[in-house]
């Protein structure tokens, strides 16, 4: 059917009973939705206390992680190497790391205790020798510890993405350290665990040394991490950098992955606890409050439609899940995937919530797509709030060091409050980088 010229398509989308897996859209030309707080590669690597960011790309590459180091207020880290057209025909890619970084590192008013190397695309399609460079750089800075990053968007497709390496690589500088039997890891996340959070109370009570990334100010606290006996990831895309710990370092890897159910939390606080050398804590009174929370929310929201976005939890079916099964009324999903870790939870909702639609977030039908609604939405996270066109949202991203129980009846809590209170939708989700210090 022929269409006027600027007619407003409608929203794509279709019955998650009839959505494909693993990717119920297919792959076409993509669209950024104007959400930004979601963590870029320079966000994740300024974790690391003290280190400086160097960029190897070309001028267009550059623009983008530009603009997210000086949002974060940081350009004092960050630095880049740009690569030009010559560059490619004259075969001088390697001199152009080596002498590039070199010479930032001299201008420098002090060397750095770290540097995180970022090669892109084009050092990989013409065959650059990096191992050459970085063995170079190592061996003009000997006090200086180098690793390897990448800003290669075009490998998304295909092995780890560029955040799962990314969240490998922030660990990828710590050195073999005699192990404490009494302290652990919580790694790549971009939030710590809330203190209240399941995991990090039972730590506590066991009397261990807990190491959090996103709490450490010092690069020498960094290096401490690797005194732990074992460590923890809790979202999907950590799980390789604990399995690179694992063989690296000898230090025992937990995935135990953020969830919503109770038998997982259960499950995933006994494994724990074992690691702990304890007993597992009584959950009776954790899961009452949890369903008293969500019934409250509930109540409080009545018949509201609720749209849930990907950016928010690594399990969005998990959460509409758990909605669901408390009465709540979940109408829409904006993500473009499933993971292979929600079969369960989409088999259940292709069972008992059929309906709920699926829409893209990267479709370039998106950029025209009718957003709003007739009615008051609350939406849980940055992108289902703009492509919902609601003020009523939960803005969090990546759980937002919410986890377990505790983090589930903080989530009711957060959804009633973000129904009661209208926020400035533009206003927020314009800043990059959600709960950066200094980003704008």
């Amino acid at each position: 059917m022929l269409k006027r010229v600027g007619e407003t398509p409608p929203l794509p989308s279709v019955p998650i009973a009839e959505a494909g897996f693993p990717a119920p859209f297919a792959s076409s030309l993509e669209y950024s939705v104007p959400a930004r707080g979601g963590w870029t590669i320079v966000h994740v690597g300024m974790l690391i206390p003290e280190a400086h960011e160097i960029f190897v790309c070309a001028s267009a590459c550059l623009r983008g992680v530009v603009l997210s180091a000086a949002e974060m207020d940081l350009m004092d880290r960050f630095s880049t190497v740009s690569i030009e057209e010559h560059n490619v025909l004259e075969g001088d890619m390697e001199a152009l790391i080596v002498e590039g970084v070199a010479d930032i590192l001299q201008r420098l008013p002090k060397l750095p205790p770290a540097v995180l190397v970022y090669s892109s695309c084009i050092h990989h399609f013409v065959g650059c020798d990096l191992a050459l460079c970085y063995d170079m750089l190592r061996k003009r800075f000997p006090g200086v510890d180098f690793t390897d990053c990448y800003m290669t968007p075009t490998m998304r497709k295909s092995g780890l993405t560029p955040d799962q390496i990314m969240r490998r690589q922030l660990y990828s500088l710590l050195r073999p350290l005699p192990k404490d039997p009494r302290a652990c890891a919580v790694i790549g996340n971009c939030f710590s665990l809330d203190e209240s959070s399941d995991l990090v109370r039972m730590i506590r009570s066991a009397g261990f040394t807990l190491y959090q990334l996103p709490d450490m100010k010092t690069y020498a606290e960094y290096l401490e991490t690797a005194k732990s006996s074992f460590c923890i990831s809790t979202q999907s895309v950590a799980r390789a950098g604990g399995d690179a710990l694992e063989q690296r370092l000898g230090v025992r890897h937990l995935y135990l992955p953020v969830s919503y159910s109770s038998e997982e939390i259960r499950r995933n606080k006994a494994e724990l606890a074992r690691a702990l050398g304890i007993d597992p804590p009584e959950d009776a009174g954790e899961e009452a409050a949890v369903a008293a929370a969500l019934d409250r929310a509930r109540e409080t929201l009545g018949d509201t439609p609720v749209v849930i976005d990907y950016t928010f939890t690594p399990r969005p079916l998990g959460l509409a899940r758990l909605l669901w099964e408390h009465g709540f009324r979940v109408t829409r999903l904006y993500l473009d995937s499933f993971s292979p870790e929600e079969r369960e939870d989409l088999a259940w909702l292709r069972e008992h919530a059929p309906a709920i639609e699926v829409c893209p977030t990267v479709s370039p039908v998106m950029r025209k797509a009718r957003r709003g609604s007739p009615e008051k939405v609350l939406a849980i996270g940055q992108k289902a709030a703009y492509l919902s066109d609601t003020g009523y949202f939960v803005d969090l991203v990546e759980n937002g060091g919410l986890y377990g129980f505790d983090g589930m009846r903080k989530l009711a809590d957060l959804i009633e409050d973000a129904y009661l209170h209208e926020k400035d939708t533009e206003t927020l989700i314009q800043r990059k980088g959600w709960g950066c210090e200094s980003c704008i």
